[in-house]
């Protein structure tokens, strides 16, 4: 696993994960946001065949990073699952994986809008939030929340224009009492980290973030300027 660097939230330490996820070293919680599992397969029942390897593709990845992490708890934030008809899609093999994800760490599945949580949650516990040490866990960034918060559901992606060439990849957008997620899944879109959708969550300028060669990157945000950006902008922090 490639380096995490450390960054303060409502007075605790975290790393973020180049691979669109956080680590709370102190519960060991790995924390990842939309997973959207088995949207392939519920693409192929609209007669859309799309390879039906995003599942696999997206467990490969959480795995990797909790054995990387020696994570002892997964959080996963809400649209862990594409759709409520998921669990009557999923292949076998994707459900032992499930079970045994849990087996090894502590799995608590956050509800989300589209959720179908079921089937015993494949071992792991579902609940509608999250609130541990002060920071409230949610699916969806809830208006007049007081309290710090980590959700997801917005997909949010840093979009540059770099040299002429365009640049898109999944970032955490926050300031200091919110901080939203980027999806995990390997099969989902975006929305730029700047987009008035986005900005609406925050009550003035935020910061688009990722993690590149080791590196916390941080882009500001108004909601105001163009979806747009150069490097120039770019605040390395380490």
């Amino acid at each position: 696993m490639s380096a995490a660097p450390t960054f303060a939230f409502a007075g605790q330490q975290f790393q973020m994960l180049a691979d669109r996820a956080l680590f709370w070293p102190r519960h060991g919680a790995l924390i990842v946001a939309d997973l959207h599992l088995e949207k392939a397969s519920w693409y192929a029942a609209l007669g859309q065949p799309l390879p039906p390897y995003d599942s696999h593709d997206t467990l490969d990845r959480l795995a990797a990073l909790a054995a990387g992490t020696e994570a002892r708890a997964i959080w996963c934030l809400g649209d862990s699952f594409h759709d409520q008809d998921a669990a009557d899609r999923i292949v076998p093999a994707v459900a032992e994986r499930l079970r045994g994800q849990a087996a090894s760490a502590k799995l608590l599945w956050i509800a989300g809008n589209h959720d179908g949580l079921s089937g015993g949650a494949w071992g792991g516990e579902v609940a509608d939030e999250l609130f541990i040490d002060g920071i409230v866990f949610r699916h969806q960034s809830l208006g007049g929340e007081m309290r710090p918060e980590i959700s997801g559901h917005f997909h949010p992606k840093l979009r540059l224009n770099l040299r002429g060439r365009h640049v898109s990849r999944p970032c955490f957008a926050g300031d200091d009492r919110r901080l939203i997620l980027p999806a995990f899944g390997s099969l989902t879109g975006g929305l730029a980290a700047d987009d008035r959708v986005i900005a609406e969550n925050f009550a003035g300028p935020y910061q688009a973030m990722l993690v590149a060669k080791g590196r916390l990157l941080r882009f500001p945000c108004s909601g105001n300027t163009p979806a747009d950006a150069t490097a120039s902008r770019a605040v390395a922090a380490d």
